[in-house]
């Protein structure tokens, strides 16, 4: 019996335009056990919860910011100078091709 005139496709008998792997070809017999093995990985690794149906791991536990501030505050002045009240910014021109927003302003004394 020659195998090799069976073609690896046949076309459906229920009436509709499918087709399915004919496991009279030896190419279409392998075709049908590579599918079957396939589905049965993916199922085993589905229900296994392992590879890439593995779930995320669980994010670290939330914990607080050190505590690093006491109370009631240092009596102490404040390390940084505060801004002297003359100083102010003003526009000095207008940007060469273009009236852009905030082009040219720079602090004056």
């Amino acid at each position: 019996m020659n195998d090799d005139d069976e073609p690896v496709f046949k076309r459906s008998k229920w009436g509709t335009n499918r087709y399915y792997y004919n496991p009279r070809n030896p190419l279409g017999l392998t075709l049908i056990v590579i599918s079957l093995l396939f589905a049965g990985t993916a199922l085993i690794l589905m229900a296994n919860r392992a590879g890439p149906f593995r779930p995320p791991p669980d994010p670290a536990p939330w914990s607080p910011p050190p505590f690093d501030y006491s109370w009631p505050p240092h009596s102490s002045p404040p390390t940084t100078p505060a801004p002297t009240p003359g100083t102010t910014s003003t526009p000095t021109h207008r940007a060469a091709g273009g009236a852009g927003a905030g082009a040219g302003y720079t602090a004056s004394a």
